[in-house]
């Protein structure tokens, strides 16, 4: 591996997250756009230091500490068993260089998951409720399913216990994405959607992004820092050599790209003129679901998993919004969860061969997923049904009308300019 290659390329994931925070704050409304961008400082920092101080523990680090259930002749390595607070590892001339960089991408990557839920949230999600979740997170439930895959965990043994291949996500799409996005869904969930998004009926009412301009900038810084989350995973976790970061360059401009134009002919054959916002997601989408396989597909391949991905957030979005009431503005659990698991499933599908038959590959994938829904959800629900127990997650009845910024920050992201009433959402 390529220690200055890797360094660089985790030097890069800051600009995924500054990418998304613009996303996230264009597509909620204008008179709560300076908390959803102090809300993603806040959990960038305090993902940090619980990650730091417990999280890291848990997760160890390739050939680390570990503890191990003895199932019959297999030994079943859950967690991790690294002192707290990294105080095993020195920062001097002896430090241990892989742990060290270890801990360094997943400062950041645990960073993401915890923003990810904030664009689902937008316009009622509290700053103090987000900070104790991102605490929660980065603490427990992001490491714990991190080491199951990237630290020597059992989902990366399956091999031993079942006879089949090991459980494979190279840049994140299950650990980082698909954890944020079903966190993303457990908030929804627990704060309801937004005063005035439906009708007595049920019927929904749109509430446009107030800066697509920044969206769309906000996809582009995505894609710089998408290539550096993706190379460093590929180059810590599964010892891709130099050479394949160009495969992976290749096949985020890719995936993103196919994403991004799926919607855009999606929504002009559905609704006779392109969506800027859902386009925006598109991309994003093919990023998400891109990072599963990384380089180790075809360029042909990677622009399939992007095209599947574009439509299928598109479709995705609309059903969750109309038909089950999942106020989600950003489109998190869509863009991060739906594609993050088609992407599991497409590597299953079209990743090497070498390691078992598709179908195989296809089950272990499967494996992984459910143990994402069936066990992280589970986990993740609870622990923020317990925080909005002793802090309420959402704002009081007249806080998300009147906006987050006034609100909890005291003033508004543009106080030089007339912000207007949605005169078009009934109250």
């Amino acid at each position: 591996m390529n220690l200055t290659l890797c360094l660089v390329a985790i030097m890069l994931i800051p600009l995924a997250v500054a990418g998304l925070a613009l996303i996230q704050q264009g597509l909620g409304r204008s008179r709560s756009a300076a908390h959803a961008m102090l809300a993603t400082l806040c959990a960038m920092g305090i993902a940090a230091i619980a990650f730091v101080l417990i999280g890291f523990s848990i997760t160890s680090f390739q050939g680390g500490p570990a503890h191990t259930l003895a199932v019959g002749s297999f030994h079943f390595d859950w967690i991790g068993a690294e002192p707290l607070a990294a105080s095993s590892l020195r920062f001097d001339n002896s430090i241990d260089i892989l742990a060290a960089l270890t801990l360094c991408f997943h400062l950041f990557a645990v960073g993401i998951a915890a923003i990810i839920p904030i664009s689902a949230g937008s316009d009622r999600w509290r700053i103090g409720p987000i900070c104790a979740a991102t605490a929660l997170l980065a603490a427990f439930s992001y490491p714990l399913f991190a080491h199951w895959v990237w630290s020597g965990g059992w989902l990366s043994q399956l091999g031993p216990m079942f006879g089949i291949p090991a459980f494979a996500d190279m840049g994140g799409a299950g650990v980082i994405h698909v954890l944020g996005g079903l966190m993303a869904l457990s908030v929804v969930w627990i704060i309801g959607p937004r005063r005035g998004k439906y009708s007595s009926d049920g019927m929904a009412t749109a509430i446009p992004g107030h800066n697509i301009v920044l969206v769309v900038l906000g996809c582009l810084l995505a894609l710089a820092g998408w290539i550096g989350l993706d190379s460093a995973a590929s180059m810590l976790f599964y010892g891709a050599p130099p050479e394949q970061v160009i495969a992976i360059v290749i096949n985020a401009m890719l995936s993103a790209s196919a994403g991004g134009l799926a919607v855009v002919a999606t929504t002009r054959i559905r609704y006779r003129k392109p969506d800027a916002s859902l386009s925006a997601n598109g991309w994003t989408a093919g990023l998400v679901a891109g990072s599963a396989s990384c380089g180790m597909v075809s360029p042909l391949v990677a622009i399939f998993i992007g095209l599947i991905a574009g439509i299928l957030v598109a479709f995705l979005i609309e059903n969750l919004e109309l038909r089950l009431q999942v106020d989600d503005p950003g489109g998190a659990v869509s863009v991060h969860a739906g594609a993050g698991i088609w992407g599991l499933i497409a590597f299953g599908i079209f990743g090497p061969a070498s390691a078992g038959t598709t179908a195989e590959n296809i089950l272990a994938q499967l494996v992984g997923i459910a143990t994402l829904c069936g066990l992280i959800l589970p986990l993740l629900h609870g622990g923020n049904l317990l925080i909005n127990h002793f802090i309420r997650f959402r704002v009081d009845s007249d806080g998300d009308w009147q906006g987050m910024d006034i609100r909890e920050l005291g003033a508004g992201a543009y106080p030089e300019f007339v912000i207007h009433a949605d005169e078009f959402v009934p109250r």
